[in-house]
Parts: C-alpha cells; structure tokens; sequence
C-alpha cells in the first residue's frame, strides 16, 4: 500500500471549521470529479489559469529559475480541500512532496484511486484540518475553499499555522459582489455550469474582508490577481477581481 491510499482518521468532521452539509454535498461529486465534462467542469477550466499564477507566485517567491520543470523539489506540500486531487498531480509534477487534505472521504478515496494510477506518490487524508497531525509545509494551498468552512477566522489561523518560517500561502476564494451573484450563483448553477448547491452568495469573502483574517493570523499579502472571464478569452488571471481572487500570503520576514 503506497502513500497515495487514503487514510481516513477518526477525526469528527464539522467539529470546527467543516460543514458537514458541504462535506456531504462534495462527497456526493467525488466519482465524477476528474471528468472534464462532468460536474466538475468549471474546475477543469479552472485549474490552468491558477496553476499559472501558483507557478509565478513559487518563482518569486523561492527566486527559482522559469525554465525548472520541478521548482518544488524537496519542498513539502500541503493542500486544503484537495477534492479528488486536481492541484495535488500537479504539484506533485512539480516535484513536491505532497500531502491533500479533504472534509469528504468519499474525495479522498476518488483522489487516491486516480493518483495510484498515474504513478505519483501523494498522501491523502480526510478530516478537520487542526484534528491532523501533519506538521509544517513549505507551500500551503487552498482554493475554492473557505467560502465552503463556517469559521473563516479559525480557519485562516490553521492555515497559516502549517505554513512553514519561509513557506508560502496560496488562497484563492469568489468576492462578493454583484456581478458574481448573478455569474457564479444565480447563471453558474441555472445554466448547470456547476451543480446546484455549491455557491452560497453570503459565504463569500472580500478581499478587504480577508486581509485582516490573514493578518490576524499573522500573514502578510505578497501578490493578489483577479480570476475573470470573457467569451472570448474564457478564465484567466486578470486585474478585475469581482468574480473571483487569488493571492500568495506569508509570514512577515
């Protein structure tokens, strides 16, 4: 058995910061999850344009070279709320040591299922994020994520507490505002974009909002970028930032 089989602890999902609501509603995608065309589409489309913005944001945070296939080797990583794994392959690519944390186990096992059959090594595990004991990681990642928990602040602060001294926080989330009500919400999940359920309007954060969380986590803001869309551009790294964000935190030197 390889580190790529999950491990499902006892650990009481929603104890603090999990939803077991969401847990569930996820848990219930978790077979569909690596179909381009499935239920898990948007993320698919998704996932380019901020491994674009990771990969930037390891280069300048590391000063690595652009032309390195694996900037993260012999660095350990840590991501929240992996799903079935659509960040975890490719930060293992990158030559990470990798670690994925789920709230749904029905996830984990559909990430340990596909990962086993790629060939990559990566540990999966499901769980509160604080009830693991999983120690320090030089990059932490978490996207699409805290609009899903019930205790933003909690959560931020566990974040930032397996972040390694020189490690490095990418945090990705949808603003709240009206233009992504009606795009992400009320047009996302009518049209079947994504399924119905998934976005709840109140849940997301601003960024004026989660600054002070990371700050009173003791974080400091590196990079922020928006995350848009156009018809004839699709999703990509944009200036805008009211559909949804994406950021690089660390501690303060």
């Amino acid at each position: 058995m390889s580190d790529a089989t999950a491990r499902t602890r006892s650990n009481p999902i929603g104890a603090a910061t999990i939803r077991p609501q969401e847990a569930e509603h996820f848990g219930r995608l978790a077979a569909d999850w690596w179909n381009p065309a499935g239920s898990s589409a948007m993320l698919h489309r998704l996932n380019p344009v901020r491994l674009r913005f990771i990969r930037e944001g390891i280069d300048l945070h590391w000063g690595g070279d652009v032309r390195d296939r694996r900037p993260l080797a012999g660095k350990a990583a840590l991501d929240v709320g992996c799903g079935a794994g659509l960040l975890c392959e490719p930060l293992a690519r990158l030559g990470a040591s990798v670690t994925g944390v789920d709230a749904a186990p029905e996830n984990v096992r559909a990430a340990a299922l596909h990962t086993e059959g790629s060939g990559l090594d990566i540990r999966y595990l499901a769980g509160e994020l604080a009830s693991l004991d999983l120690g320090r990681f030089d990059l932490v990642t978490c996207l699409e994520v805290l609009e899903h928990v019930a205790d933003k602040p909690g959560f931020i602060a566990e974040l930032a507490a397996m972040l390694a001294p020189g490690g490095l926080l990418v945090l990705s989330t949808p603003n709240r505002t009206a233009q992504s009500r009606l795009l992400l919400v009320e047009g996302a999940e009518r049209l079947g974009v994504v399924p119905r359920g998934t976005h709840h309007w109140d849940d997301f954060v601003t960024p004026d909002e989660l600054e002070p969380l990371l700050r009173a986590a003791g974080l400091e803001v590196v990079t922020t970028s928006g995350i848009g869309y156009r018809p004839d551009k699709g999703l990509h790294l944009s200036g805008d930032k009211a559909l949804n964000y994406i950021l690089t935190a660390r501690h303060p030197a």
